[in-house]
């Protein structure tokens, strides 16, 4: 493995994921939730991008100016295409990160984001991040950072240290990184097989194996066989960032904030009664097993009292993103499913139903007339947040500005779905977001700008692009053999696309 890459696996690329946790806009609603006030986000920047697809989803449906790096040309090659193609202007460079935290032209970052990396670097590297955030975020600006966690991993570590020496010391001279995992996994195999005593005190190894041998090797390689791996414990990370002066501020998943979803009552008073917020949270992963963290931190917590929670959530506006239809008034969280009152959910429902963005304060407005309180009012919109019902919306000003850059953006990753599957987001000028798009969604959205509009028309669409391919669909797991029969299945999903899912594509502007 060359110098360049040190120690991180480079010689596959990573997925084509999107993170909706690294989009500026969702900061607010849970910072308001917490108390917090929230920054105007101006300048953002995020460090290991991947192949880019959050930092130029990000870039393209909003005005924030995006900067970022990661170091494997191949995907910084792949980031800096899709810019110039949504004219979103991007500054993506293929630094390491010694190299890009001293660059001299970058401005001061209202918000940094750094996705799982943290887990998969040296302390070196750390370092060198800390002082980035030391010296480059402003007073009053977030960071968000995800990072594998203890005490949720600690059963496995052993099992990734063994993978990773395996791979390392017992392939074949010259196999390539898919092979030596490969390997690897089979040779864990093994030795769960003869029941060894580890494998007695950790049952659980078994099934995570399992999990790892369906999963994505993309994924898999960068997950567990880089030379650097640390699931690191809360209070080690705040001891961390210290220097750059961060406070924990809460977490970027709504639902974690939901204590009633996520942990007992006796938990709860527990940790309740501690008074040392990073110990709070210490205790909190060990009562939830926690295996990952998705953070935002804040230089300078400015609080707000309850007054002001609710006049900034009244100015904060929000849109629905999937069909009422399939809104079910439950909630999953770590305890199970819980039920969710329809008579405080359905006047807000009948609002949002019209698809189009609205004020918290018309949500307010409509459940007062139900006789529904403020509190409730505030839950069930941190809960609809949380299940993915509403997504945050920009201003108008914001959404017209970012819409042809959106566009282009969406043209051409639609063009891709053609011939690859692992593209499956699109953007929003309405949410300054991605929002997931199943792949023969994106061949009908395809045919609905060459003109289609029956489902006769964008079934046909999407069987030539099948065709052309020698692919077909699928029934029960097995190949639809005739054209007419596929004809026929296209058909009858083109036309519940049109019924429920076009009118949301084309309320958030996805085309």
């Amino acid at each position: 493995m060359s110098d360049w890459t040190s120690g991180y696996v480079a010689d596959i690329s990573y997925t084509y994921g999107y993170y909706a946790e690294l989009n500026p806009l969702r900061i607010a609603l849970g910072f308001i939730n917490a108390g917090i006030r929230p920054p105007n986000v101006i300048n953002a920047c995020e460090l290991g991008f991947g192949q880019g697809i959050s930092t130029n989803i990000h870039a393209a449906a909003s005005q924030i100016n995006w900067y970022g790096t990661d170091f494997n040309p191949h995907q910084a090659a792949f980031a800096q295409e899709l810019s110039s193609i949504s004219g979103a202007d991007a500054k993506l460079h293929d630094d390491a990160f010694n190299e890009f935290c001293q660059r001299d032209d970058l401005p001061e970052f209202d918000y940094i984001g750094l996705h799982g990396i943290w887990s998969w670097i040296s302390d070196e590297n750390r370092a060198v991040i800390v002082d980035f955030i030391r010296r480059k975020l402003r007073v009053g600006g977030v960071l968000y950072i995800s990072y594998n966690t203890q005490p949720g991993w600690a059963a496995m570590v052993p099992m990734r240290d063994l993978l990773a020496e395996h791979a390392d010391l017992m392939s074949a001279q010259g196999a390539g990184t898919i092979s030596r995992i490969e390997d690897a996994i089979t040779f864990a195999e093994q030795l769960v097989a003869v029941n060894p005593e580890y494998c007695k005190a950790n049952p659980q190894i078994k099934n995570r194996l399992d999990k790892i041998k369906q999963d994505n090797k993309n994924y898999v390689a960068h997950e567990y066989f880089n030379r650097d791996w640390e699931p690191m414990a809360f209070a080690k990370m705040a001891r961390w960032l210290e220097p750059a002066k961060m406070d924990w501020a809460c977490s970027a998943r709504y639902a974690d904030a939901i204590d009633s979803i996520q942990l007992t009552s006796e938990q709860l008073t527990l940790i309740n009664s501690i008074p040392n917020p990073v110990f709070r949270q210490s205790v909190r992963d060990f009562c939830e097993n926690r295996q990952f963290r998705t953070d935002y931190w804040v230089k300078g917590a400015r609080r707000l009292s309850t007054l002001d929670q609710d006049e900034m959530l009244d100015g904060l506006r929000v849109v629905m993103g999937v069909p009422r239809k399939d809104v079910q008034f439950k909630i999953a969280g770590r305890l199970g499913n819980f039920d969710l009152p329809s008579n405080i959910y359905e006047p807000l429902l009948e609002v949002l139903s019209a698809y189009q963005p609205v004020y918290i304060s018309e949500l307010w407005q409509a459940a007062k007339e139900k006789g529904v309180s403020r509190s409730a009012m505030n839950s069930a919109v941190a809960i609809l947040a949380a299940k993915g019902v509403i997504l945050p919306a920009q201003s108008d000003e914001s959404i017209s500005q970012a819409a042809s850059k959106v566009g282009r953006l969406n043209r051409f990753l639609m063009s891709q779905s053609r011939s690859t599957t692992e593209l499956s987001y699109l953007a929003s000028p309405v949410t300054g977001g991605g929002l997931g798009v199943p792949l023969f969604h994106q061949f009908f959205l395809l045919a609905t700008l060459e003109g289609a509009d029956t489902a006769k028309s964008l079934a046909t669409f999407a069987w030539r692009i099948l065709a052309s391919q020698n692919k077909c669909l699928l029934k029960d797991g097995n190949p639809i053999a005739s054209q007419d029969e596929n004809l026929a299945e296209l058909e009858r999903q083109a036309g519940n696309f049109l019924n429920d899912r076009l009118p949301i594509y084309q309320a958030l502007k996805i085309i």
